[in-house]
């Protein structure tokens, strides 16, 4: 049997841990809102990767947000069009 309290590394840790650094620099565009929402989804809950979930929750501190206020700014991004559109990127990646 497994530990079950050991922490885990995402497969996307890499990746993600780029942007995040992105974000913690940067302001708060359509974009970085749309990847910080998309980040805690994928991370909430998960049982590792602990420097990024602190790290993603400095930057909604950063762009004075509470998590709330993101997720609705972020729902009204994505009904006026495609924040990914003209990256290079042909779906949006949630996993």
């Amino acid at each position: 049997m497994s530990d079950s309290g050991q922490d885990q590394q995402h497969p996307q840790y890499k990746d993600d841990r780029q942007l995040v650094n992105q974000l913690l620099m940067g302001e708060a565009s359509d974009y970085h809102l749309a990847e910080l929402a998309r980040l805690m989804i994928r991370y909430d809950g998960f049982p590792g990767a602990r420097d990024i979930q602190s790290d993603l929750q400095k930057a909604l501190a950063r762009w004075q947000l509470t998590e709330a206020e993101l997720f609705a700014k972020t729902r009204a991004i994505h009904q006026r069009g495609d924040v990914y559109r003209g990256l290079g990127r042909a779906r949006e990646d949630w996993s």
